[in-house]
């Protein structure tokens, strides 16, 4: 399989500076994407540390270890760089008073061969499009979400609740962090989209949905992304990292040969 990667990043119309954070490694095929929190663009050094440690950490590990790394073993490492960032960004929140309290959500992906291994904290999500069907692979910690599956709440009722934005976990925040980490059967043809919630409260799934379907290049439908979620109101940071899944590029050749092409 061939993987296409794409980020774009966006302030919104409401603030002006951007605490959401995305990176991603080609060449070991990593993506992590993190949404800020805290004072004194303080959620904007926490999202910056994270990316870019996990990416840097998770990356080289990935280089190491070569294409033998099995799923499990890949799972560890990513849980291992996870912790550590976690460590670096509390650390440095309890040793410059402008950060106190600073912390952020994050979303973590290792693509290898035909699996996805993919970890989350908070509230930014991963979408998976696969035939015509969006469904969303990760599970929001938040306060909303715990009244959702209490049944307090119903999801229509979610759509306008006031306490969007209460995380239940995030990283940095404390000493130590639960990562939720799974692992996912890949197909060619698959599309997968993470993002901060500054995508997800502005636009629906449906909408999401109909922008990914397009027959266009993945850069137009992030931009696409972004534009609805400001043209709606662009009340907080936008981010989006998304993977498209190609076959392998000897394998298109074999079926251009088959078509006489």
């Amino acid at each position: 399989m061939m993987y296409h990667f794409c980020a774009k990043s966006d302030p919104g119309r409401a603030r002006d500076n951007n605490e959401d954070s995305v990176a991603y490694d080609e060449a070991t095929l990593t993506a992590v994407l993190a949404d800020g929190m805290g004072g004194y663009n303080a959620g904007e050094i926490a999202s910056g540390m994270a990316t870019a440690f996990i990416k840097s950490e998770l990356s080289r590990w990935l280089m190491e270890a070569g294409d033998t790394a099995k799923a499990a073993e890949v799972r560890r490492a990513m849980e291992i760089c996870v912790d550590n960032a976690n460590r670096s960004i509390f650390n440095s929140a309890n040793s410059n008073t402008n950060y106190a309290g600073m912390g952020t959500t994050l979303v973590v992906g290792v693509f290898r061969e035909d699996t996805l291994v993919l970890g989350h904290i908070g509230d930014s999500r991963c979408y998976r499009m696969r035939a015509g069907l969006l469904d969303q692979i990760t599970k929001d910690h938040s306060l909303l979400q715990e009244q959702i599956d209490a049944g307090l709440i119903t999801v229509e009722q979610a759509a306008t609740s006031t306490i969007k934005n209460l995380v239940t976990r995030a990283l940095g925040v404390d000493d130590s962090v639960l990562m939720d980490v799974s692992e996912f059967a890949v197909q060619v043809g698959d599309v997968y989209l993470m993002c901060s919630d500054g995508l997800s409260d502005m636009i629906d799934d449906a909408a999401i949905a109909k922008i990914i379907m397009e027959d266009s290049p993945l850069e137009q439908k992030a931009t696409q992304l972004i534009d609805s979620a400001n043209e709606n109101g662009g009340r907080d940071n936008i981010s989006v990292l998304m993977v498209e899944v190609h076959p392998a590029a000897e394998k298109r050749g074999l079926i251009a040969r088959w078509l006489g092409k």
